[in-house]
This record gives structure tokens, sequence and C-alpha cells, in this order.
């Protein structure tokens, strides 16, 4: 009996402890509350992994681009859409594990009425700042999307905007973004893993990006971006110091992607191997960066033949360097910024220098990235230099572009839809019709049902819900 006494009289003293109940319920190790930092970081790293993994089920790019080709399964490689996941995939993970989270951070931030202003806004400029990223991303992979009913959790049902429209107010929210930046103060003080709160890169990034995203429309809407162009242009990256970069970690869940498909420790398959498109193109101009993107086999770069099967062992495959599990990927770089301002350059716009002085710096600054020598050699060849290689100014840019974008799937399909360059042939496979390269990824299969009043009516707005639907900016 005096056992038990001492027990109720224990529970008795723990139970006054506590105001409720549902104190007991409280797992520590899974919080309530978020830090916006951390929703902030978090997004980030899920934008990252989306425009970096290899995985077929999400990120097929580096096919479309014939950077890569795959050993045996060829669904992929002959832009098949609907054996597997992929559009439904992108869809989901931009707007559930980063729109999502960038709003809730932009709400976080806003509420707290502790926060210092100037970190408030540059912490806000930040958050926008990468929700256009995500939001251009989604436009330019699908078209029109859900936007203005869209990330509300009472409306399942939300209608697709008009892609230009769109497009035409992330530009808007970027500029907004970009006059809330204080150069003078701190952001994101922890979690900014790509410039670790330093305002002067981010006014650059979003610049940069401003630069991207308004050259993007210079054929359907020249004036808006040479607008635009010129705004952005005095304030963008000037040197591989101001890349914007993902800094992966060596373990398992933060390591890169490309490791968790084609490193030893994580994976024993073999699906991968350098499409014979791009080596054959380097192998022609013998670019010394063939040695930083792959392997060799007998001394040799060889390519397997891309949409065809290709034995593992027979042919060139990434670098060992771009498999280690803390190789860093890229969100927007110099390179890409000169190969722009090259550009904008041809365009007539007002950028200051010559296209050849940016074509110059932006292959210069591609070498120097992937710590290749040899750069002057190689802009002195006939096909390279920029006043004797073959083509227009958009064939010159297409092609060096393609080359400097290796490992940048999505970037590298981009710029192919924009300047027409590359020329890309699509595998002809005996007994099936003609195959086309994608222009577009096709919506969610599961939108059809889902939402599929609101789909039906994006898919005949933009022309049929096809891959070879072209979006609205690509006029050429």
């Amino acid at each position: 009996m005096k056992k038990i006494s001492i027990y109720l009289f224990s529970v008795l003293l723990f139970a006054s402890c506590v105001e409720s109940l549902d104190d007991y319920n409280v797992d520590k190790k899974l919080p309530s509350t978020v830090p916006p930092s951390t929703l902030f970081t978090g997004a980030v790293k899920n934008l990252t992994n989306v425009l970096t993994t290899p995985n077929v089920n999400v990120n097929n790019y580096r096919f479309y681009v014939q950077h890569w080709t795959p050993t045996q399964y060829m669904d992929e490689p002959r832009y098949n859409m609907t054996s597997r996941l992929i559009p439904e995939n992108v869809f989901e993970d931009l707007y559930r594990d980063v729109l999502m989270d960038l709003k809730e951070a932009r709400i976080l931030i806003q509420e707290d009425e502790f926060l210092d202003p100037v970190e408030m806004n540059n912490q806000l400029a930040q958050v926008g700042i990468m929700e256009v990223y995500a939001w251009s991303v989604l436009v330019n992979t699908f078209g029109d999307v859900p936007y203005t009913q869209a990330l509300d959790r009472e409306n399942s049902l939300p209608a697709y905007d008009d892609a230009q429209t769109i497009y035409n107010d992330i530009l808007d929210r970027l500029d907004t973004s970009l006059e809330r930046i204080e150069t003078g103060g701190g952001g994101f003080e922890e979690g900014d893993v790509l410039y670790l709160s330093d305002m002067d890169k981010w006014f650059k990034f979003g610049n940069s990006l401003k630069l991207k995203l308004a050259m993007v429309i210079a054929d359907v809407d020249p004036s808006q971006a040479q607008t635009l162009v010129e705004e952005a242009a005095p304030h963008v990256f000037t040197s591989n110091g101001d890349n914007a970069v993902f800094p992966y970690l060596s373990a398992p869940p933060n390591n890169n992607p490309v490791s968790a498909n084609l490193h030893w420790r994580f994976t024993s398959r073999q699906d991968y191997v350098a499409a014979n498109t791009l080596v054959d193109a380097m192998n022609e101009l013998e670019d010394p960066r063939r040695g930083e993107y792959f392997t060799q086999v007998g001394g040799e770069f060889i390519g397997g033949v891309y949409g065809f099967p290709n034995t593992y062992a027979d042919f060139s495959t990434v670098h060992e360097d771009i498999v280690e599990p803390d190789f860093e990927a890229l969100l927007l770089d110099y390179s890409e910024v000169a190969f722009l301002l090259a550009e904008a350059v041809e365009r007539g716009f007002n950028v200051g220098g010559t296209a050849q002085n940016h074509y110059n710096n932006a292959i210069t600054a591609s070498f120097n990235y992937w710590g290749a020598e040899g750069v002057d050699t190689y802009l002195d060849q006939v096909a390279v230099n920029y006043n004797t290689a073959a083509g227009d100014w958009k064939e010159k840019i297409g092609v060096q572009k393609w080359i400097a974008l290796y490992n940048r799937g999505y970037d590298a399909w981009l710029e192919w839809r924009r300047l027409d360059a590359p020329t890309l042939v699509p595998p002809v496979v005996e007994g099936t019709g003609a195959l086309t390269i994608p222009t577009r990824l096709i919506y969610p299969i599961n939108e059809q049902t889902l939402n599929g009043t609101n789909r039906r009516a994006a898919a005949t707005a933009i022309g049929g819900d096809q891959s070879s639907t072209k979006l609205f900016w690509d006029v050429n």
C-alpha cells in the first residue's frame, strides 16, 4: 500500500509541473515551428537538387542536350515522358518543396516584430530572388502554370495563368527584391549557403538573374528585354568569384545528387556514359576541358552513341571529380553571364564592350572554373575564334555555351531552345515514328484527373500539351 501511495504522489507531483496533458505529446525532435532560415536553406537545396540530379525520374535535360546518354534504358533519350512520373516530380518538387517553403519563410520574416528592418528587407530580398528563380524554371519548363491561385492550402484546384503574364510579373518581383537590398547590412546570418549573407554578392546575383531572364524574352519582346538588360548589366557577375555556388557535403542527405546516382558509395549502377554528340564536338576542337568533363578509355575520349544502348566499359563517362559527394553545383556563373553580354551586344543593346571580348571572357571563365589549361590556343582556332567560327552569332555563342554548360542540363536545354544552336538531331529508331527533341515538359499526368478542367484549359491555351509545343518566347 505504501508503494502505491508513493507512486500516486509521484504522478501527481509530476503532473503539477505541466499546464496540460498536451505537453506530454511534444516531440522535441520534430519541432512544430521552423525558423525562416531553415526553410530558406531547404528551399535553395531542393531547387538545386531538381536542377542538378541526373535521376531519370526527375531530370533528363542532360539527355535532351546530348551531353550524356544511357547505357541500357532508352525511354528517356527517346523522350518518353509517361513511362515515369517525370513531369509530376518536377512540378511537385518545385511547388511543394521550394516555393511553399519560401512562402512560409517570407511570412515568418514579416511577422518577426523584433527583426532589424535592414535585415528584414535583405532576407525578404533573398527569398524573393529565389522565388523568381523557381518560378522561372516552372514557366520555362511547362509554359502556363498555376500562379495567382497556387500555394493556397484552401484551393486544391488552382487555375493556370498565362506564361507571359507570369513572366512579366516575376520580372517586376525581381526588381522589387533588388530594390530592397541594402548592401551594408546582413541577410540570413545562418542559412545562406550561397553567399554567407554577403548582400553585395546577392545584388550581383539578382541582377545576373535579371539579365538572364530578360534575354529569354529578347526574341518575343525585344524592347522590354533591352530595357531590363541595360538596367542589369552594370551590376552583374564580373568573375568566377561571384558565381552562385551550392556547396554540397560529403555525407547523405546533403551530398551532391550526381553522386547519389553515380558514386560507388551509393550505387552499383552504371547507367550513364558521355554522349558522342558532345564528345565528338570537343574532340574536333581538341578541347582541354575534356579531361575535366570525362574519363578516358584507352587514352581516348569516346562517346556512346546517343539514344542507343551502350556498354559502360567501352565509353567515356562522367569525370570522377564531378561524381564526388561534395562536388558543388552552380545556379548561375560568370561564364553564362559573359555569353549573355556577348549576345546583348549582337542584339544592339548598350552593355559596353564587344561581343568578341565577352565571348572570350565566357570561354576563359569556363576554362578557369574547370581548371583546364590552354585557353589562348583554343581561342585562336579558326573554328573557335569569334571572327572566323562558322555561322552567325547565335551559332557561335550557342555552340560554345552548350559546351560550357556541361553538368547544367536544364540551363543547356534552355539556351539550346533560345539560340537554336548547336544543331542537335534526335535518334532515328527503326520501326518508330520520327522523334522530336522536347521543347517543354508535358503537364503531370495526375493533373488530368486531379485538376482536369484547368489543365485542359491550359493545354488549349498553349497550343496543345505536347513535348514539341513551343513556349511563348520560342518564336524563331
